[in-house]
């Protein structure tokens, strides 16, 4: 499952006439850094909401001519959030766990596939979400006070009010369905899903390798830009 749906208030002017997925990082559109980690990690079948200039975003995914196969769910009606949009999905996601990622979200890759390692070690009898976070002080462009703190286990807890939090979710996961049963109709967060897990023990992370980019802003793309021109070196 792809996030595409979002506003983009914060990149504006840039999403003024295109939904941020469809923003350049490096020659190439968000949504494309994401379709290919996906690609790398065997992924066979996308499912992309759209919402904000969905239109633009749809021409662009009728383009691609590399795996994943590439669904659309339609929220130009109404838009769901994070949480309600995978909910209206799920049907073409299938009772399995399954990936979902930020359109927006990119990184550096270490020495082992960050996808792989988050679905490696996902046991459904344990777990409702297995998170890729990273380090809230290493990653490039966040200002934030981070999200989790982990145990020696991976599991996460959500972070107090009033405290730094040594990580930050990098916007992929893998998901149990069985996690939205009870979930509300319409539109609400991914994060109080979040937070049921976290309170039954069931939300777990796994710490990236590599470099995790924040491109919140039209800004941060410059600062993404040259993180990855001095990986090359």
């Amino acid at each position: 499952m792809v996030l595409a749906a979002g506003l983009g208030k914060r990149m504006r002017p840039l999403t003024d006439r295109i939904p941020k997925p469809m923003v350049a990082v490096n020659g190439r559109p968000l949504i494309d850094h994401v379709l290919d980690r996906l690609e790398a990690a065997g992924v066979e079948k996308a499912v992309v909401n759209v919402h904000w200039h969905a239109d633009v975003l749809e021409r662009h995914l009728a383009g691609r001519r590399n795996p994943p196969r590439i669904v659309l769910s339609d929220e130009r009606g109404e838009l769901l959030e994070t949480g309600g949009g995978i909910r209206k999905a799920l049907p073409e996601l299938g009772p399995g766990p399954f990936y979902v990622m930020n359109a927006d979200t990119i990184w550096i890759e270490g020495i082992r596939p960050n996808l792989a390692a988050l679905a490696e070690d996902f046991d459904s009898a344990a777990m409702d979400f297995r998170l890729l976070v990273a380090s809230t002080a290493a990653s490039i462009g966040y200002e934030g006070n981070g999200d989790f703190l982990m145990d020696g286990e991976g599991r996460l807890t959500p972070r107090p009010e009033r405290v730094m939090a040594p990580f930050v979710y990098a916007g992929a996961a893998v998901v149990s369905p069985v996690i939205f049963e009870g979930s509300p109709e319409g539109s609400f967060s991914l994060s109080r899903l979040f937070v049921r897990a976290a309170e039954a023990g069931r939300l777990y992370g796994e710490r990236m390798e590599g470099v995790w980019m924040h491109v919140g802003t039209p800004e941060a793309i410059a600062e993404a830009e040259e993180a990855i021109e001095r990986s090359k070196d």
